[in-house]
This record gives structure tokens, sequence and C-alpha cells, in this order.
């Protein structure tokens, strides 16, 4: 088979792995060495299903060793099969680079085998190109759950970002759907690379030569809709991962009907898009908006309503606290004001030290009006329309369905290819 076959069988097998992260580390060009990585340099662009491309996104194989229910590269699907050599991999990621196609590689594998002879694939290919090919740009790798710690290590010398999937939100899911993996094969890893990361952290500022371990941090994947768990308990796992493995982002991939299986859902199940887009935005609130995932959602209504973003729906629930006056209120109150980000509430929290804000200013300030006028007041006035003692009519005036949506059509996803201003805002900044 030649190295084009090889690609896009790989490349396609490939296209269910979330890459869409900026580089998070700066790494200026040196002399004799191809590309450079500036923090948050990363350019984006969307694929046809909406979905964050910016890098060479291949497996090294899908040549599976494995049965995952869930997973088109499964031993058991009939599927054309491939493996790159190293030299094939390197060749490739540098002719896409010379040609500007690309900034970076992000490197995912099927596990041949067994994980040890994958991660020694991984590694022959990742080091020849740092080492021989001189490639100083973004590098995005996947560890695989199961391999020598011995080799993981030798994987984080030479990735800026590691990722460890962590596939499925429970280990009665994962026991049930991929029998072959473990909540402990792939809890393992990630707290070797937490742990690396920190040691490394302290040796970075004894010796300045010291090699660098994923300088740009770890991250995970789960999929989401192939198995039961509500989205209250996907909240909670994603807030105890951050706390516990120092995570920069949990990706969350709806699942798409793939492979037929009674245990899944049926083939013409659409995706459930809606709900990822949702958890997004739930995950925004937890990283930057100070929110705790009891907050958001709790055993009373333990999944996401559909007509309304987490936040407004936080809002609505718990109007005992607006409204609220922009000119007085804590920067952490204004944060929770829907229609405010995080960019309007530093705006605010500045422009107010030095004038009286009016409804005007907070438009100039980018607060978007719309939401934010249910709940706020300006000098003791409001603009709100309706009775702020009413939260189920404002819950309806700020829905989505309220929003421009017929009665009769379903809560849809966002759309990335022709927002409206305020989409464009929500789906490409999280400011919600």
């Amino acid at each position: 088979m030649d190295i084009f076959a090889k690609l896009e069988i790989l490349t396609d097998a490939a296209k269910y792995d979330v890459a869409c992260t900026s580089s998070g580390v700066d790494r200026p060009a040196q002399k004799g060495k191809l590309g450079s990585t500036v923090k948050a340099g990363i350019c984006h662009s969307f694929a046809a299903d909406g979905r964050c491309i910016s890098l060479l996104k291949v497996l090294m194989s899908n040549d599976c060793a494995y049965d995952c229910t869930y997973c088109v590269n499964r031993r058991g699907n009939e599927s054309p099969r491939a493996t790159f050599t190293p030299q094939e991999l390197c060749e490739l990621t540098m002719q896409f680079y010379r040609r500007n196609y690309i900034e970076g590689l992000f490197l995912s594998s099927a596990v041949v085998k067994n994980p040890d002879y994958t991660c020694e694939l991984m590694l022959a290919a990742v080091k020849m190109l740092r080492e021989r090919w001189g490639f100083w740009g973004y590098v995005h790798i996947k560890a695989i759950p199961g391999a020598s710690p011995r080799l993981t290590e030798q994987l984080g010398l030479y990735a800026d970002r590691m990722s460890v999937n962590i596939e499925l939100p429970s280990q009665q899911s994962l026991k049930r759907l991929a029998p072959q993996k473990s909540k402990e094969k792939i809890l393992t890893p990630m707290r070797q690379i937490r742990d690396g990361i920190a040691q490394n952290s302290r040796e970075i500022v004894k010796y300045k030569a010291a090699p660098r371990f994923v300088p740009a941090g770890q991250s995970t994947q789960m999929i989401i809709g192939a198995s039961p768990e509500s989205d209250r308990q996907i909240l909670l796992l994603t807030e105890g991962l951050y706390k516990k493995y120092s995570l920069k982002r949990v990706f969350f991939s709806a699942y798409m009907p793939v492979v037929a299986d009674r245990a899944l859902p049926a083939l013409n199940t659409p995706p459930p898009l809606l709900r990822e887009h949702r958890l997004y935005q739930a995950d925004w609130l937890l990283r930057f908006y100070g929110f705790q995932a009891g907050e958001i959602l709790d055993d009373q209504n333990p999944d996401f309503n559909p007509l309304l973003d987490p936040k407004c729906n936080w809002a609505v629930n718990h109007m005992e606290h607006f409204p609220l006056e922009v000119n007085t209120a804590p920067y952490e109150m204004l944060l929770r004001v829907p229609g405010i980000g995080v960019k309007s509430a530093m705006r605010i929290r500045t422009a107010r030290r030095q004038c009286r804000l009016d409804f005007d200013g907070l438009k100039k300030l980018g607060v978007v009006l719309k939401r934010a006028r249910y709940f706020i007041l300006c000098g003791g006035k409001s603009i709100s329309p309706l009775p702020m003692d009413s939260p189920a009519v404002i819950a309806g005036a700020i829905s989505d369905r309220g929003l421009g949506q017929r009665k009769a059509d379903p809560p849809e996803q966002l759309s990335l290819f022709a927002p409206s201003k305020e989409d464009g805002v929500k789906c490409l900044t999280g400011q919600i």
C-alpha cells in the first residue's frame, strides 16, 4: 500500500479525536530547526462537520488489537487497515509543513499488538521528527493507557502536549463497552504526566537547560451519548479531573453512530451535538466563571435545559440574586449575569472606577443587553421589559426558542458557519 492510500485511511480514522486546542507553549524558532510554536498560536479552521482542525491529525495505525464496542477501529469491524512507518510519518509531516498546510502534528494510534509496541512506534516517529528532521513545531501526542511508564515519560520529552482519553464517563460503561480498558489503566498515565509536569516545573527553576516535559500540559476526551450517564455525572467528573489532574482541557465528543451493536444507540440516531455544546458551555463556566458543578446541575435537574444555556438556566432559577446593580456589584457576581462575559466584566470593573455606568455605556463595553437587561440595574434603574419576579416568563424570553425559533422547531446547536453576531461570540470565544 502506498503512502497516500495509508494517509487517506489513517486521517479518516482519526476524525473522531478532538484536537481543537491552541499550542499553549512558547518556543521561538532556532537556527537549523524548522518551525516554531507561539502560545495560543495554532490557527483554527472548521471542517465540514463543524470540528476544529489546525494540525496534521492522523493515527499511527488503525490496526487495533482491542474490540471497543463504540469504536470505528475496533478489531471486529471490517474496514481497511494501515500502519505508518516512522519514516513515512515524518516525511508526510514535513511535506505538509513546507507547503504551509499545517503548523504541527496531532498523533494518536489504535493499539497495535499491545500498548508498549504502539508507544515504541510513536516514540520512534516523534524522536525522528525532532532529532533527524529538526522539526520545532507543535506536537500533540495521545498517550496509550497500559503502556510502560518509561515509554510515556520519553514521549513526554518530545511532545508539547499529551492527552489520555478517558473515553467514557464511568467504570461501568468502560466495562460494558470497552472491556479491555479500565479506569486505573487510564488514570495511571494521567497521574504520571501530572507528576512529571510538576517535577519538571521545579527543575526548570533550578536548571535553565533542563529538558521540558509536556510544556503545554495535558488534556483528555470523553465520548458523550454512547452510555447512559447524566449531564450532572459528566460535569462532576470533569470538575474532578481539573482539580485532581491539573488538566488544561476536557474535550467532549458527541457519539457518532458508526457501528451497529445492541449496547449502542441505533445507527440512525443523530449525534447529541446540542448536549455536547451545553457541556462545553458548562466547562467554560467551571474554568473561567467561578461556578461549581453542583451549582450548575443538581439531583432534581441532572440534565441540561435544551432551550437555555447553563448560565441563563442558573440565573432564572436563582432570581434571589437579581437584579444586580452593575456600579457596585462584586466582580464574581457580574460574571454570573447572562450576557456579561469575562472580558466585559473586567471592563465594567475598570470603567466604573472613573464614572457611573449607564446602559449605553454597558453596550459599548460589550455587554449583550438582550440577555443582561433582565438581571441588572444601572443607577437603580432597569430596562427589563418583563417583571423580575416572573422567572418562567424571563426564561421563555431568553431561551433559544424565544430568540427566534418557531414553537414547533426542536432546539439546535449554534451554527459555526452562518452565525449571528451573538452566536459567533458564544461559539468562538466562550463568552456567555
